[in-house]
């Protein structure tokens, strides 16, 4: 019994210890990849590293950061959603539309972000309630609200004529642009909702173990209804944003805008199986995204060879997702 006893006592540790080791290894290893990615453009790729290049850059990831706030509540409590590039289409759409029906830019944007609240809420009520699942659930939707925005908008850009409403896009504060200040307060929000409140330490305990959070008292089918609302409010103001950028509501923006939003928060560590998510992990994740988008551009690499590429960098964060949770088993 001695010897058994003191066998477990040094494979416990020794485990432990490789566990804490990896642990350490992927929480940084983003971090090295980026920083020296970053460096190395700087040194090589002509005006990457210029003011006017790091704004455009910021102003070009501001969508995607904004929504990858959101989904990375999704994937945290193991759900996704794939009906966020309609959504900020639509949003964008709607919008414009109400704005030249009322001359009103407050009006418009309400009514757009409380398109995308319905839109979620359907979304979260469909698999919560219904138990259907979150591929088939946010496919649907992806698909009848990208047929909406087409069938509202006749298949035509949707002009706008408000000078409000396209200054927004391009309203400036200390130099820098507005959706770059609306991406940094999600950013904030979200990290402080992910980490120091109830509803995100719910979020995460639902990705690890739905029945065992219900069994805790956790109202699982609320949390997820509320967590596919929020998911489609910020999309919906993100199309509100885009569309004032571009003075316009376009049914066909934002396509493919999904798979490039989950990419980011996988390859910043926000495990397809749930239960884990760090917002420090998301912010590297969409900045290499869009820094490796922003340099094919510099280079004027042809777009057919840079969805190659980011298809390349979808699957490398899915392999690195199976990576980390092999070693967090180990």
């Amino acid at each position: 019994m001695e010897v058994r006893e003191n066998i477990t006592n040094t494979l416990v540790p020794a485990k432990n210890d490789k566990q804490r080791w990896w642990q350490q290894i992927t929480e940084y290893s983003l971090v090295v990849i980026f920083i020296l990615m970053f460096i190395t453009m700087s040194l090589t790729v002509d005006h990457f590293f210029s003011i006017e290049n790091m704004l455009g850059l910021a102003l070009s990831i501001s969508q995607i950061g904004m929504v990858a706030c959101t989904m990375m509540f999704c994937l945290a409590s193991r759900d996704f959603d794939l009906s966020v590039g309609s959504t900020v289409a639509f949003a964008g759409v709607l919008c414009a539309m109400v704005l030249n029906a009322t001359g009103n830019t407050f009006i418009a944007i309400i009514a757009a972000v409380a398109a995308g609240s319905a839109i979620g809420f359907v979304n979260g009520a469909v698999i919560a309630y219904l138990r259907i699942n979150a591929l088939i659930t946010t496919l649907a939707t992806m698909e009848v609200v990208r047929g909406l925005g087409f069938i509202v908008s006749h298949g035509q850009a949707v002009g706008v004529s408000s000078d409000t409403f396209i200054a927004l896009g391009g309203l400036t504060m200390f130099g820098v642009s507005l959706p770059i200040w609306v991406t940094l307060a999600c950013f904030i929000v979200f990290g402080v909702l992910l980490n120091q409140t109830v509803y995100g330490r719910n979020t995460l305990a639902i990705g690890g173990n739905a029945e065992a959070s219900r069994l805790a008292g956790i109202n699982v089918e609320r949390t997820r209804v509320w967590i596919f609302l929020i998911q489609g409010a910020v999309a919906a103001l993100a199309g509100v944003i885009l569309a004032s950028r571009i003075t316009s509501g376009q049914p066909n923006a934002a396509d493919g805008f999904e798979l490039n939003v989950i990419s980011a928060c996988v390859l910043g560590g926000v495990s397809l199986l749930g239960g884990r998510a760090t917002i420090s992990g998301v912010v590297i994740g969409v900045l290499i995204m869009g820094t490796v988008e922003n340099v094919m551009n510099l280079m004027n690499i042809d777009a057919f060879y840079q969805y190659l590429v980011r298809g390349a960098i979808l699957l490398a964060a899915v392999l690195l997702d199976q990576l980390k949770n092999r070693g967090s088993r180990d």
